[in-house]
């Protein structure tokens, strides 16, 4: 393991990332030097990993260089781990480009996981625990959170009675997945789903529908550290993602039992930080929908003001140690 050091602060990301950008700026702002990458970057030659094991009395040592810096391992103060991209090797043939990017994910990936001493925001073992649906829904209720009746199952008869007895019902994806159809990138929204419209076809993969909640707003929360930003999202949609141009924001407050909940929530999968979904129901109540344990908040900071950007960079340039994965 790898301790944390007076450092730079490692981010990891697409080279088009303006969320990133926001938070590298603030780091800048307090004179926190920054290393970006990407893994991506891996398969031009444009970084290089180099990890030495057994050559000290160190767990670990070694470098990373990009084009314009070198930085030792052992110095990092702390990991943004963004929106990288890994190397797909597109100009090798299928089965080189194969191993050659299940290598760069288990060198470089493991070389940067035993950076485990350094803060992570978010581990990216901790980020995937975190992002199985049913198991969220799971935590959710142990958490106390309300949350609408919601059944996976991959059983039509089943998805039928459920749909008659709760009436309005929306399908959800279980993870978003990149899908092309005739050439055409798609995506997929919560829709609503009738019973007669469950056919045999959904006996091929497990299916998520959820009791319709009957809401006023939704609310999306972010949580870096401990600090809580909510921000309540006015719309007539079903999925307010849909067109962002619908959209009106205000900034809210949330109760401090459900600001205390969610931070539980976080502290079970051992994230620093998450962006939660919610609805707020036409009874008062809030009704969790999902964590999305690296979910996109930049419009949201430029829509209200609210430093979120700062609040990252606050907790990355402070550093210190993370719990083991």
């Amino acid at each position: 393991m790898v301790t944390a050091g007076p450092g730079p602060v490692l981010v990891a990301t697409e080279a088009a990332d303006v969320t990133a950008d926001m938070v590298i700026d603030r780091l800048n702002q307090r004179g926190v030097p920054v290393v970006r990458f990407d893994p991506a970057d891996m398969a031009g030659g444009e970084l290089t990993i180099t990890a030495l094991f057994g050559s000290s009395d160190a767990p670990m040592a070694g470098w990373l260089r990009t084009p314009s810096r070198r930085v030792p391992l052992e110095d990092a103060r702390s990991v943004y781990w963004r929106r990288p991209v890994w190397p797909a090797y597109e100009h090798l043939d299928e089965a080189d480009a194969q191993f050659a990017a299940a290598q760069t994910r288990f060198g470089l990936g493991g070389v940067l996981h035993a950076l485990e001493g350094c803060l992570w925001l978010n581990h990216p073992l901790r980020n995937l625990a975190a992002d199985y649906k049913p198991h969220q829904l799971a935590v959710a209720r142990r958490m106390g959170l309300t949350i609408a009746p919601t059944v996976v199952t991959n059983d039509p008869d089943t998805a039928r009675q459920f749909i008659t007895a709760h009436g309005q019902v929306v399908y959800k994806t279980l993870r978003w997945t990149p899908y092309e159809r005739g050439g055409t990138a798609m995506t997929s929204w919560a829709e609503l789903v009738s019973a007669d419209e469950v056919d045999e076809s959904i006996r091929v993969t497990p299916h998520l529908f959820q009791a319709r909640v009957d809401k006023e707003a939704d609310v999306r929360v972010l949580v870096v550290g401990r600090r809580v930003f909510a921000v309540r999202i006015d719309s007539d949609l079903l999925d307010w993602r849909k067109d962002y141009s619908a959209l009106s924001y205000r900034v809210i407050d949330l109760p401090a039992a459900l600001s205390k909940c969610l931070l539980a929530y976080l502290e079970y999968f051992g994230l620093p930080s998450g962006s939660f979904d919610m609805a707020l129901g036409r009874d008062g109540a809030f009704h969790w929908l999902e964590l999305n344990p690296n979910g996109q908040w930049g419009f949201l900071e430029e829509a209200t003001g609210l430093d979120m950007a700062g609040a990252f960079a606050d907790l990355l340039a402070q550093g210190g140690r993370d719990v083991p994965v």
